[in-house]
């Protein structure tokens, strides 16, 4: 067909076609710079930087580079992930041995000052009258108590944080896999 037979549907039809080609090597432009750069990949985010409709980004073509270079990501979010997992595990090791150590020279300590408090009772005993003695022993045994509960509670404590962050990081795991089941049923919904 000549240029003189074109219509002016014809013109409008190359017209959009030629706008078509251009915005859709824009997305893939921009995704290739939101690679580069490192940048969270999503539909909506790649849509917004490409200056583009929603539905342009989940049309056929250009939906699949998206998904590749998301896929990419998450699996280099869990290689990230599962590094970190170990070096955590590494960490609590090291940090349970440093414990225990601490522990030893605690309960050494503990007992060297026992003796001490002890000799030094013997000595007092002999210049104080029993009761004073007594009492002043029971208000260390008191504070050795308390002391001993106060350690046991922030132990716990510990314990339930580490506990809930193990949670926090499965739940966010699966708000994940959720987010990308529903993806694929709107993909799989605007495709019909």
């Amino acid at each position: 067909m000549s240029k003189a037979q074109r219509t002016p549907g014809d013109v409008l039809r190359e017209a959009r076609k030629k706008d078509s080609y251009t915005k859709r090597a824009k997305v893939l432009a921009v995704l290739d710079a939101m690679k580069e750069r490192g940048e969270k990949i999503t539909f909506a985010g790649v849509a917004r930087a490409a200056g583009v409709s929603n539905w342009l980004v989940y049309a056929e073509g250009v939906r699949e580079p998206i998904e590749t270079a998301m896929k990419g990501q998450a699996k280099a979010e869990r290689r990230t992930v599962q590094a970190g997992a170990n070096a955590s595990a590494a960490s609590l090791a090291t940090d349970l041995a440093l414990l225990k150590e601490e522990n030893k020279a605690l309960r050494e300590e503990r007992d060297r000052l026992r003796k001490v408090v002890q000799r030094q009772l013997g000595a007092q005993i002999e210049q104080a009258g029993a009761k004073e003695l007594t009492a002043r022993v029971n208000e260390l045994l008191a504070a050795v108590e308390r002391l001993t509960l106060e350690r046991d509670e922030i132990r716990a404590e510990r314990d339930d944080l580490r506990r809930k962050l193990a949670e926090t990081e499965d739940d966010l795991a699966a708000a994940r896999e959720a987010g990308k089941q529903m993806l694929k049923q709107i993909n799989r919904a605007d495709l019909r």
